[in-house]
């Protein structure tokens, strides 16, 4: 490493937030990005550790060179930096912003100190080749003859996707939505992935001859034969919005929700006319209890206060306590139950 010392000179700091009482009044991202210096200071405390966990499996399940990335930023070698980590990860921008980033877990320096800022470096390094114009088309010079269809237009859908379309495969992406996607588009609030960064790459797997298909429901608007007969190979890469239910007593009373339920229809309508239809399941003027406090609940608490602006009623504090029990009633006539 080019600072072999770096983790005992250099605290840990990461990138920042905007105030709470601005970052509710609009559904933009909400984090302050480090500055450079700051940057080349938190990738020298990489430690050159002899077995480095945050590459491994146990750390990235698609195994970022992530000790060799945070040496080149520090030493300023920003575009070498992209290039290493694009070698593993078809899409940092999105990884960069929503993965839980299980390698800052599994960083052997947090053993003792607090870990490397490893997810805010790679989405530092991405942001800085597109703001640079490092990231462009990939054209594919020799075409295979051979047609791949791909059914979602989701993280797995669009990476999928692009491997194929860069062997030279001719890839189809059918989307059953109004706009490709899938998780990235509608499960992931904006305050947490700008549908601009989604529509960027979208655009650049286009201009690299991706072929994207919205508003097609495989099975009901074109049969999965007739699909067969007209590809050589069908990929399946659908799933995320397929809610597991609880199984609670008068879990069928009105007002109650699956996540993506919610999610999908407040982005929806903030994309489609800035929230001026106020979404048929707004929180605005309601109480909202979110039951399950991982990512998606988080995303449907953020999403709550910014259109609600209202009262949030926790179910966190429930759950940290095992013995109590939470009964769902019905609501009395005329109520929404929401």
């Amino acid at each position: 490493m080019g600072k072999t010392i770096g983790f005992l000179e250099y605290k840990r700091v990461d990138e920042g937030n905007k105030k709470v009482e601005h970052r509710i009044k609009n559904y933009n991202e909400f984090t302050v990005p480090l500055e450079e210096k700051k940057l080349k200071e938190q990738g020298a405390r990489c430690m050159d550790c002899g077995v480095p966990f945050c590459q491994s499996s146990s750390g990235c399940p698609i195994d970022n060179l992530i000790p060799e990335w945070n040496d080149l930023v520090y030493n300023n070698e920003w575009k070498e930096a992209l290039q290493r980590l694009e070698k593993t990860n078809n899409f940092p921008e999105f990884t960069g912003r929503v993965c839980p980033a299980p390698c800052e877990g599994s960083c052997v320096l947090g053993l003792n100190n607090p870990a490397v800022t490893i997810k805010n470096i790679e989405l530092a390094i991405v942001d800085k080749g597109f703001e640079e114009g490092w990231i462009k088309p990939r054209l594919v010079n020799t075409r295979i003859e051979k047609k791949v269809a791909l059914v979602g237009s989701g993280p797995a859908g669009l990476a999928a996707a692009d491997e194929l379309n860069q062997i030279g495969y001719s890839v189809t992406v059918y989307e059953r939505s109004d706009r490709i996607g899938g998780l990235l588009m509608y499960g992931i609030p904006n305050m947490k992935l700008g549908k601009d960064v989604v529509d960027r790459r979208v655009d650049l797997l286009r201009q690299e001859g991706v072929e994207f298909i919205t508003n097609t429901d495989i099975g009901k608007d074109i049969s999965t034969k007739d699909l067969k007969k007209s590809f050589d190979a069908v990929v399946f890469t659908t799933g995320a919005t397929k809610a597991r239910d609880l199984p609670a007593e008068n879990r069928n009373a009105i007002g109650i929700y699956p996540a993506m339920e919610y999610l999908t229809s407040n982005t929806k309508s903030l994309l489609d006319n800035g929230y001026a239809d106020k979404s048929k399941l707004s929180a605005k003027g309601k109480n909202v209890i979110v039951i399950g406090g991982g990512d998606t609940g988080t995303d449907c608490i953020g999403t709550s206060l910014t259109t609600g602006r209202k009262i949030w009623s926790p179910i966190l504090k429930l759950m940290s306590q095992p013995s109590q029990r939470f009964r769902l009633s019905k609501p009395s006539p005329g109520q929404s139950g929401r």
